[in-house]
């Protein structure tokens, strides 16, 4: 038969949902994340404090321990808000340089093979293709943060000869939260900026940038300013501040330092915003190029 005496009609069959054409994404990019070697090494060495922490938790509940190395003084390792402070505070570090290997991973590839008007022409939004990207980020550094340190506390919970998990079920929360918090802003800021180059190497640079020059730039202004403001410019202290707040640990600042919640929040909803800005102006599914 003449191909012109065909007759072509539009596709009625079943369509997939929207949320699997996401999860196809999502499981793709964290295939591809992970089957780099580096990828594994870092996460390898991320886990390393947490069996120092493990350890740390053992010999705190064994009175053989603390008779030995602690003489009987349970002063010397005490497992509180404190401790698991440090454990969240070295784990969400190791999570920014594993942070920084990823993200690039996800989204520059596209970039570099020019493949994202393809994947944006199949039936998938921006939306869904960043949501996709998103989660396997996102899934990945759970992987070194809340999921590790909730055990630890599952763990402490079991070692302690007191009912202490039920006492400090709020520390759980905070930890959660804590984590939650840092790993959405990491992967919504690694996104953003990786989007805008085609290079990893330059990408990975541009995420460490992002984090500690303005951190430079805010110690310079409160230090000359002699001012607090200067801090908001000063992420890693700004995170401290709301991991200490939302686990309950001991202030270390003097109170005229205390920064309030109100602008800390601020601060984070707004890389938050200026990163979705950076994706929206970004993600497109054709490319100008002038000549």
């Amino acid at each position: 038969m003449s191909v012109y005496k065909h007759e072509y009609r539009a596709y009625s069959g079943r369509v997939t949902p929207l949320w699997t054409r996401v999860v196809v994404l999502a499981r793709y990019g964290f295939a591809e994340v992970w089957s780099s070697k580096i990828t594994v090494g870092l996460f390898t060495l991320s886990m390393l404090p947490v069996i120092v922490f493990l350890i740390g938790i053992y010999l705190a509940n064994n009175p053989v321990a603390r008779l030995i190395i602690m003489r009987g003084n349970p002063q010397v390792l005490t497992i509180d808000a404190a401790y698991f402070l440090k454990v969240l505070e070295t784990q969400s570090w190791l999570a920014l340089v594993l942070s920084a290997w990823i993200a690039p991973r996800l989204v520059t590839f596209d970039l570099a093979d020019n493949a994202l008007p393809i994947l944006l022409s199949h039936p998938i939004s921006r939306v869904g293709y960043v949501l996709g990207k998103f989660i396997a980020l996102f899934a990945s550094l759970s992987l070194v943060t809340w999921i590790p340190c909730l055990l630890l506390f599952a763990y402490q919970g079991y070692s302690s000869s007191q009912p202490w998990a039920v006492a400090n079920i709020p520390l759980a929360g905070g930890i959660m939260a804590g984590a939650v918090i840092w790993i959405t802003l990491l992967s919504i800021l690694g996104l953003a900026l990786s989007s805008w180059v085609k290079w990893r190497v330059v990408a990975t640079g541009l995420i460490f940038a992002a984090i500690f020059v303005p951190a430079g730039v805010g110690g310079i202004v409160s230090a000359i300013l002699r001012t607090k403001w200067g801090f908001l410019l000063n992420l890693p202290v700004i995170m401290s501040e709301l991991w200490q707040r939302l686990l309950g640990a001991p202030e270390v600042r003097w109170p005229d330092q205390y920064i309030p919640n109100a602008a800390i929040a601020g601060v984070l909803i707004l890389i938050c915003v200026v990163s979705v800005a950076m994706l929206n102006a970004r993600i497109r599914a054709r490319e100008v190029v002038r000549g």
